[in-house]
């Protein structure tokens, strides 16, 4: 009997953990399709391209929320896209170290990223010098110049880590 009892819990807890997996993946700041498309990704280099494909659509919402400002939540949205854009960068570099850990060729992905987050700089930077309503988000948008600027000099490093493409040499 309590053999029975005991079998039937680790089931009930098995049972709660499978389903609780799908949810556990997805994260906060993506959209169930968004996260779909990360996990059926071919490779390490696809899905750093979308999460930097994310990170940058994220930044494209704020700057056009702050043209155009909505009187629901406008600050719980903007430091909500602000969090969002920063958690995509991050993923994207975690995916790049990951890569390195794993030697895999993810040589596009951190050329993709060296060059993407220094675009993203200049946009968080023109915000933070002349940005709009900058008193109700600035705490975010400093941390997304940190995570930007050390994301940047992450893919600098990894170019060096990472041995260059082959040259083929012509007969």
């Amino acid at each position: 009997m309590k053999y029975a009892r005991f079998i039937y819990l680790c089931l009930l807890a098995i049972a709660a953990s499978f389903f609780a997996l799908p949810n556990a993946a997805q994260k906060d700041y993506l959209s169930s399709l968004e996260s779909d498309k990360i996990r059926d990704a071919e490779g390490t280099n696809e899905r750093i391209k979308l999460f930097l494909t994310f990170a940058d659509d994220r930044l494209k919402k704020f700057q056009y929320e702050l043209q155009h400002p909505s009187s629901n939540k406008h600050p719980e949205m903007l430091n909500a896209l602000m969090n969002a854009y920063v958690g995509c960068v991050d993923d994207a570099a975690d995916l790049v170290q990951l890569g390195i850990q794993k030697q895999e060729n993810i040589r596009p992905g951190i050329d993709l990223m060296a060059g993407r987050t220094k675009e993203f700089l200049q946009v968080l930077e023109k915000l933070s010098a002349d940005g709009i309503e900058i008193e109700i988000y600035k705490d975010n948008l400093e941390d997304a110049i940190e995570g930007t600027r050390d994301a940047m000099n992450d893919a600098e490093k990894a170019k060096k880590a990472v041995a260059p493409p082959p040259v083929r040499r012509k007969n």
